[in-house]
């Protein structure tokens, strides 16, 4: 049996493997970069994909206490107010509200159930290497050595990076757009609490508003606002001033008032750079990698972290079902090629419709695409394509319960 295990990396992928692992008899322990471990990063939906895997935690109601279910994303064009993107949750055969939530609020469900099972975390260590089950941190210290190195340390790896990519874009590539991005107290009544919304100008200007839940020690509702930006842009931005861009967001759409009154200083919008790759297997010699640092993408889908718990359940699985360890990283890596492949491509596809600094691609999106999300049938696949539901993520694995009995 697989027994010590290393996980690199505290984040929503790594904690979740580290419970899985945990409750399952192994013992995982994490490596953190940070002096301790902390969330990073927006508001996002836990879609019902990612609420499937906590489910089999037993941690559905512990995270849906601190969140808000989102039933709708919704977008329209800013200067006539077309409706260009409308996704209802009920559409689905089966249907289920994604939740909104706060990276703080997953971390801390994760994490205390981590603590809760006695896994040792092991802070301040920036890993560089996993030779074969050896792991070694950025200052040469040794780690020591165990069956099996779980990669959770997101897009930026430092082991993932040795690793070969495939794909349609081959290689590792940053993205031309990012966003800036804030969280701020829930503006109130002119927002559906129960939707994502959007408004576009042509694809150079995106603004989203998320209902995100509270923070585990706060009991006021929150919102996650989005504000497209490339990166290369961000200086510009910050000598341009807050006041100017304030004025051109109320210009696109006004009713955002109250989210841009709680916005008082720059430093409060965090700047958020996106990449796409995949890996192309996410396995080595006493080695699997999951969540971003195996594959990332634009977040215009919204799978990110729900690809990560995906990523942790079916290698927890494949180490369950498989008699010895290559056996199950070959098992984990095939279970999950197909899904991954099937966004990491919709993703590439989408994303230019939602930023894009030329004007063919969002008339397509404003004149036909919206006419072609009316066809009948369309609102379920839609609604499929968003949870991630649209093609099986479970793929010819078994589902054992996680939960304690």
């Amino acid at each position: 049996m697989t027994r010590n295990i290393a996980v690199v990396g505290a984040g929503p992928a790594g904690l979740a493997v580290a419970l899985m692992l945990a409750r399952r008899g192994r013992r995982p322990v994490i490596f953190e970069r940070f002096d301790a471990p902390r969330p990073v990063g927006a508001g996002f939906l836990l879609q019902p994909t990612g609420l499937d895997v906590l489910d089999g935690l037993g941690l559905t109601s512990t995270i849906a206490a601190l969140g808000q279910p989102v039933g709708r994303l919704f977008g329209r064009e800013a200067r006539r107010g077309r409706v260009v993107l409308d996704v209802r949750y009920d559409a689905l055969r089966r249907p289920r509200p994604a939740l909104g939530v706060l990276r703080s609020a997953l971390f801390q469900t994760l994490y205390d159930a981590v603590i809760a099972e006695g896994v040792e975390i092991r802070s301040s260590h920036d890993i560089a290497s996993a030779d074969d089950g050896r792991l070694s941190d950025a200052r040469g210290r040794d780690l020591g050595r165990f069956d099996l190195v779980i990669d959770a340390s997101g897009a930026r790896s430092a082991i993932a990076k040795t690793l070969p990519c495939r794909g349609l874009i081959g290689a590792r590539r940053d993205l031309a757009w990012g966003a800036l991005w804030t969280t701020t107290p829930w503006p109130g009544a002119d927002f559906d609490p129960g939707a994502l919304e959007q408004v576009y100008r042509a694809a150079d200007r995106m603004i989203g508003v998320l209902p995100s839940g509270r923070r585990p020690d706060d009991a006021a509702p929150t919102a996650t606002f989005f504000w497209s930006l490339k990166p290369d842009d961000y200086a510009r931005w910050r000598s341009d001033g807050l006041d100017a861009w304030k004025s051109e967001v109320r210009t696109l759409w006004p009713r955002t008032e109250p989210v841009l009154d709680a916005i008082i200083d720059p430093e409060a919008l965090t700047l958020a750079r996106y990449g796409h790759h995949t890996l192309t297997q996410p396995i080595g010699r006493r080695l699997a990698v999951v969540g971003d640092a195996a594959h990332s993408t634009s977040p215009q889908l919204g799978q990110g972290v729900n690809m990560a718990l995906l990523d942790a359940r079916a290698l927890v699985e494949a180490l369950d079902r498989a008699p010895d360890l290559d056996t199950a990283l070959s098992a984990y890596a095939g279970a999950r090629r197909l899904h991954l492949a099937l966004y990491q491509a919709l993703s590439l596809v989408f994303t230019p419709f939602y930023q894009n600094d030329g004007r063919v691609l969002p008339w397509v999106r404003d004149h036909l695409l919206g006419r072609v999300a009316r066809l009948p049938t369309a609102d379920r696949l839609l609604a499929a394509t968003v949870s991630g539901l649209l093609l099986d993520p479970r793929l010819k694995l078994d589902r054992p319960a996680f939960a304690r009995s």
